[in-house]
């Protein structure tokens, strides 16, 4: 058993090493840029998805698990077909080995994309029906019934 100082800063962590479980331990090992490097034999865009979910961590180790399953896919499916995976999940904004994983599994990989550029999904469309966040903020758009 072991006692450790509390911490008040949101996110910090007081974890000592030799008190972690050693199936942690083994990730110390690994850096982000080897998983990264690692993913990126699958193809570029495995390699931009996994960049992503690392950097969206407070600490990259916490991203390890994730995109070491989505590097372990392609030994179930193949590194084709992760690669697409990967290009529709950052197409969607979808960054989890869960949302790659559903990918894979209900065969959308296989499937065209709406838009050739992943960029694209992301931007709103033009329309005169879409109004937008200023429209609401300056009262036009709040009923007083």
């Amino acid at each position: 058993m072991a006692a450790h100082k509390r911490s008040y800063v949101p996110g910090d962590f007081t974890t000592l090493k030799e008190h972690m479980p050693k199936s942690h331990l083994r990730y110390l090992q690994w850096t982000p840029s080897r998983i990264i490097k690692w993913a990126g034999k699958n193809g570029p865009n495995t390699e931009k998805l996994v960049t992503r979910i690392l950097e969206n961590r407070p600490h990259p180790e916490q991203g390890f698990r994730s995109v070491l399953g989505i590097v372990r896919l392609s030994k179930l499916y193949t590194p084709e077909r992760v690669e697409k995976a990967s290009i529709r999940a950052l197409a969607i904004g979808a960054c989890s080995y869960r949302s790659v994983k559903s990918i894979l599994k209900n065969g959308l990989d296989r499937q065209p994309l709406l838009f050739e550029h992943p960029e694209e999904a992301q931007q709103p469309s033009a329309h005169h029906n879409i109004r937008g966040r200023r429209y609401y903020r300056s009262g036009k758009g709040v009923s007083h019934a």
